[in-house]
């Protein structure tokens, strides 16, 4: 199963050079992995349904035995990388230095980071999203390591598509969303790699043979280091973690998070699913086609997922259907609600190890084996044109603002829509406008929607779009609404596009680095809000009376710049002009001012008199404001109105030179002015 290349006795090097073996002399180009088995948590080994060969014969191996290189980094497909990276680094690649293994670290995750970012995976902090932030904070630690101190990666870019763009041509369509998101990664980890580095080489020196894994926690969770690339750091100085300590910091942080939620996450491995998948199998969905089915109770959970015989009115319980025409929560759409005729209401759907189950709240106890008839909430109709309108908003936005757009997650409701997608910046004002035209074009062009089951082969040659985090069988159903959306997708939606009736975007923003979110309404939702809207202008007009509300604005706007003027001009007719006094040689102001700002009164006494120490007070309701100011005098402002501000019920401080505190009794205005006085007298 295994072929290795002789490279020849000139390159044997010891006992050790064999084949699978250390040496240079043998170089593995081909092994293949028989899989036959399926090993579960409890190490049971079932045989799959289609066991396989995988074939493994590397593209870079065939390439350096071609091009005569004993390093696969060597070939033409590496050198190119090698090259770039010495010119940012400022010295060229050598095989022999001490660095070198940094230099094929980034040109490797390099490759790999782009064709993940291509193929609409983002940075994430869980998933395959979290798997490519390792990688890429990897390559940048290794970067740092040759000297690098800013976003560096992304301009390797080009020199990939040069090299891979004429196979690749997504690659090429997808490069500068590519840049751009590496870069705003980059960006990050470069914020705060430096000062764990720092940490960690601290921790380093109080270690001798076991890192602390609460160190370790920090460095993942406060900056950002991944626990791989802290064990990489520490295999290089043989070193090994505290596993232990830093999986306890890891699930003290997970149960906090967790700490008030409840959820069915766990269900599948705590309820009896397999027990009646064993008995049952799978259940049919027929929704698709029936919204109003006959139909038998398989099989009834309690609120722990444990089988019971039965269930007694007023009580809540999940329900296995023989068929249900209940739509299961999957693919961003929401589960289907619904009735159990005379029985219950069908609160959510859901999708146990491929099961559709029901919550019920039981109005009549409700039997193992009894007949029902299952009836699908006027719901649904609402879900499908949100859903119908997120496909039509994907294809929008991959028209408007460029093939780069993929889907990273989505919500369907009947009242509302969410979809997140791959960009790296936030849209414009024009460019929602033209996403929202875009899908209302196709509403008002009745474009057709049609469902078909292919293979997920031929559903790649149409071009068909997948969906976020999604799994895919053999066959797959495709939804296609007029030319311009194809995607995969099991859930319900409209048969023409104009049942949608009106698109409307509510909000757009960001979610993380490089990823966007739309919120926006159709049908009914969006009639409601152009009515709501229509009634809110019908007001402003009645307020502004002007049938022209830009114009009343416009209007009102001049009037409040004109008042302003106006204002301003009547206070400074009526501020009042501070004269000052002189004591033992200084110039002295401590009064109450009605009008003015009481920091500009002091600045400009302060211009005025060549020395000063003043304080002014200014009534705000019931509450004083305090503001005192020292020139060319031994006051200290900061001390002076300690002294004075709890006589007003306040506090404060400030500089030398200036100070400024609260009061909450103005009644106390004169005492405070008398008390201030005295203090000049006794400090002057």
């Amino acid at each position: 199963s295994e072929i290795f290349y002789d490279q020849g006795e000139e390159h044997f090097s010891g006992p050790e050079d064999k084949m699978g073996g250390e040496g240079d002399r043998f170089l593995e180009i081909w092994n293949l992995v028989f899989m036959q088995y399926e090993r579960d948590e409890t190490g049971t080994l079932t045989p799959l349904p289609k066991p396989s060969i995988d074939t493994g014969m590397g593209l870079e191996r065939v390439v350096a035995i071609k091009e005569g290189k004993l390093n696969n980094y060597h070939s033409s497909l590496f050198m190119p990388f090698l090259a770039r990276i010495g010119e940012l680094v400022g010295t060229p690649y050598d095989y022999d230095a001490a660095n070198s293994a940094s230099y094929r670290v980034i040109a490797d995750h390099l490759r790999s980071c782009s064709f993940l970012l291509a193929q609409g995976v983002n940075f994430d902090k869980e998933g395959r999203g979290y798997v490519l932030r390792r990688i890429m904070r990897r390559a940048i630690r290794h970067g740092y390591l040759l000297g690098l101190r800013e976003p560096f990666m992304y301009k390797l870019v080009d020199t990939l598509v040069d090299l891979m763009g004429g196979q690749y041509d997504y690659l090429t369509s997808k490069a500068e969303a590519i840049k751009t998101s590496m870069k705003l990664e980059e960006e990050r980890f470069f914020m705060t790699i430096e000062a764990g580095i720092k940490l960690f080489n601290e921790e380093l020196k109080n270690t001798k043979d076991v890192f602390n894994g609460e160190v370790a926690f920090k460095l993942y969770d406060t900056y950002g280091f991944p626990l791989d690339l802290t064990e990489d750091m520490l295999r290089e100085k043989e070193i090994k973690l505290d596993m232990d300590a830093f999986t306890s910091k890891m699930d003290a942080q997970k149960a906090q998070s967790k700490a008030g939620w409840k959820g069915t996450g766990d269900a599948t491995s705590t309820g009896d699913f397999k027990l009646i998948k064993e008995r049952f199998g799978v259940n049919d969905f027929v929704g698709y086609d029936e919204i109003r089915v006959e139909t038998k109770v398989l099989a009834v959970l309690d609120e722990n997922f444990k089988t019971i015989p039965h269930v007694s009115a007023d009580t809540t319980a999940w329900v296995m259907l023989e068929k249900t025409p209940f739509y299961a929560e999957s693919g961003g759409q929401v589960g289907d609600v619904g009735l159990l005729e005379g029985r219950g209401y069908v609160k959510e759907t859901k999708k146990f190890l491929d099961m559709n189950l029901s919550r019920i709240e039981v109005h009549r106890d409700l039997l193992v084996g009894d007949v029902v008839v299952a009836t699908v909430d006027g719901k649904r109709q609402q879900v499908a044109k949100h859903h119908s309108a997120t496909h039509l908003l994907h294809a929008a936005l991959s028209e408007i603002l460029g093939e780069h757009v993929s889907q990273a997650g989505s919500l369907v409701e009947s009242d509302r829509l969410r979809f997140d997608f791959s960009h790296p910046k936030a849209m414009s004002e024009e460019e929602i406008a033209q996403v929202e035209a875009w899908v209302n074009s196709k509403i008002s062009h009745e474009a057709p929607a049609t469902t078909i089951e292919m293979s997920i082969e031929e559903a790649k040659k149409m071009g068909a779009k997948a969906q976020f985090g999604e799994k895919y069988g053999d066959t797959v159903r495709v939804v296609s609404i007029g030319k311009d959306s194809v995607e995969f997708c099991g859930g319900t939606h409209v048969d023409n596009a104009v049942e949608i009736g009106l698109f409307m975007i509510s909000k757009e923003s960001g979610v993380s680095a490089g990823v966007r979110r739309i919120e926006a309404v159709c049908g009914t939702e969006a009639f409601k809000r152009v009515f709501a809207m229509r009634s809110e202008l019908k007001e402003i007009k009645t307020e502004l009376k002007n049938v022209n509300p830009l114009a009343g604005i416009a209007k009102l706007k001049e009037q409040i710049k004109t008042l302003k003027s106006e204002v301003q001009a009547a206070q400074s007719a009526t501020k009042k002009e501070l004269s000052a006094t002189e004591l033992k040689g200084a110039h002295v102001i401590v009064e109450e001012v009605e009008t003015g700002d009481i920091k500009e009164l002091i600045d400009e006494a302060k211009n005025k008199y060549p020395n000063i120490a003043i304080m002014l007070f200014q009534k705000k309701g019931d509450k004083v404001m305090i503001a005192c100011g020292s020139k060319e005098t031994n006051i200290k402002a900061g001390n002076w109105i300690k002294e004075i501000a709890p006589i007003l019920g306040g506090g404060g401080g400030g500089r030398p030179d200036f100070a400024q505190a609260g009061g909450k009794d103005a009644s106390k205005i004169g005492e405070a002015t008398q008390t201030a006085l005295a203090y000049l007298e006794e400090n002057l």
